[in-house]
C-alpha cells in the first residue's frame, strides 16, 4: 500500500480534533510569538501558519474575514493583520523551528517555534487613539 497524495500528519486524532489542535497552536503562536511543542506538531503547524501570515500581509477585508474563519478568533486575526504582518519584511520563511531536547515523560523530541523577525506587540499610538473612538 502506498501513501501517495496524502498530506499532513494525523496525530492519532479525528479530523475535528486535529483542526482544533492546529488552530489552538496557531493562536498561541500569534499571541505569544514563541511556543514550545513537539517537533512533529511544530513542523505541521509551520505549513499552515506561514500561509496565514501571507494572507495577512496581502491585507483587505476579504483576507481579514478569511483569517477570522481559519483562526476562529477575531482578536487574534486582528493582531496578526494589523500589528504582526506589517512588521514582517520578508516574502516567505516567517517562522523558525529550533529543537529543544526531549520531553521527560515519553522522550518525544520537543521544538520551539518562533518568528524569525523580532515582533513588537505594542500598537502604534495612532491606532490606539482610533481604537478608543
Amino acid at each position: 500500500m502506498h501513501r501517495h497524495g496524502y498530506k499532513g500528519r494525523k496525530f492519532g486524532r479525528e479530523t475535528d480534533q486535529r483542526l482544533a489542535l492546529r488552530r489552538g497552536l496557531e493562536r498561541a503562536l500569534i499571541e505569544h510569538q514563541s511556543i514550545t511543542t513537539t517537533l512533529a506538531r511544530a513542523k505541521e503547524m509551520r505549513r499552515e501558519t506561514e500561509k496565514l501570515i501571507t494572507i495577512a500581509k496581502r491585507g483587505g477585508l476579504a483576507n481579514r474575514r478569511l483569517l477570522i474563519s481559519r483562526l476562529d478568533d477575531i482578536k487574534t486575526a486582528d493582531l496578526l493583520m494589523d500589528v504582526i504582518a506589517p512588521q514582517i519584511k520578508r516574502d516567505s520563511g516567517y517562522l523558525r523551528i529550533e529543537r529543544a531536547g526531549f520531553r521527560r515523560g515519553d522522550n518525544t523530541e520537543m521544538a520551539v517555534i518562533e518568528f524569525v523577525d523580532p515582533i513588537n506587540l505594542e500598537q502604534p499610538k495612532a491606532a490606539k487613539k482610533e481604537a478608543k473612538k
